[in-house]
């Protein structure tokens, strides 16, 4: 008959092959950012994964490291709970035991054609040569793509924006051109033509346009890592709400640029066609 071991030396040696042994059969799995902050886990836990709320067909894994997943803006609000495995791994704990060949059945494949201006071609040739097999694009069209509604709304905003500017705009250019009616007057009494006059008022507009144009590429510039940094605290993730480039910052310019100078010369050229002495008002 054997004594049991007593010693605490060969207890801690046999518990720790036993807990080696556990670790290197348990599979690795990775784990969300929000998953490990909400349960705590860290890499290398064991954790126990079932394919239903009551327990069912569990298995042991081992947390191998933790992922942030890719943002999407279509669940920025929802809170990204996930875990990634290795297929066979989530093959034999999805497939039920009582169904063996459900481990080869495929419900949907992912094609990446070489052109993909071929993809409707592709889709008769699948459709005639297997008839139970249906072929369709994951890319959005235009027609029921949230971002393309989203993309027209923005354009629709800008353009009431830009409207609203140029009314703005056109309202100072009026103010600063009557204040300086008897100046106007005096210039064109010592010889100044309209036309330089116009050219001044022009340059005058294109530069206020100009410089009201990069104030605001550098105000959005800017706050663009406050606004960042607010949105993914609130939602709890790495999506990027807004981004000043510079294609951006250059069309802001060149859409103010010709405002700016129609602006300039409309305010003025009122102004510059009245009699000298009608400047002076007599």
């Amino acid at each position: 008959m054997q004594r049991p071991c007593h010693n605490p030396a060969m207890v801690a040696i046999v518990a720790a092959i036993a807990l080696t042994s556990i670790l290197d059969a348990a599979p690795d799995i990775l784990i969300s950012r929000q998953l490990a902050a909400r349960t705590h886990l860290n890499v290398g836990d064991i954790v126990t994964v079932a394919t239903s709320p009551t327990g069912g067909r569990l298995s042991r894994f081992r947390v191998a490291g933790v992922y942030e997943p890719t943002p999407d803006p279509m669940r920025f609000t929802a809170q990204r709970i996930e875990a990634r495995m290795h297929l066979p791994d989530l093959v034999a704990l999805a497939v039920d035991p009582d169904q063996p060949a459900a481990r080869d059945v495929v419900d949907e494949i992912n094609v990446k054609l070489a052109k993909p201006a071929d993809a409707v071609r592709f889709g008769h040739a699948l459709a005639s040569g297997a008839p139970t097999i249906a072929a369709r694009p994951t890319a959005r069209s235009g027609v029921d793509d949230p971002f393309a509604v989203l993309d027209r709304f923005h354009v629709a905003i800008s353009a009431v924006t830009v409207f609203g500017a140029t009314a703005f705009l056109l309202a100072l250019m009026v103010i600063r051109a009557e204040e300086r009616r008897e100046t106007i007057a005096i210039l064109r009494l010592v010889g100044v033509s309209r036309q330089s006059l116009l050219t001044s008022v022009a340059v005058e507009g294109l530069a206020i346009a100009i410089g009201g144009a990069l104030f605001g590429v550098a105000l959005a510039f800017a706050t663009e890592g406050l606004i960042n940094r607010f949105f993914q605290s609130r939602y709890d993730t790495a999506l990027v709400f807004i981004r000043v480039t510079a294609p951006l910052a250059l069309r802001a310019v060149i859409v103010a640029a010709p405002l700016g100078v129609i602006a300039g010369v409309a305010a003025s050229w009122t102004l510059l066609r009245r009699n000298i002495l009608s400047l002076f008002r007599r």
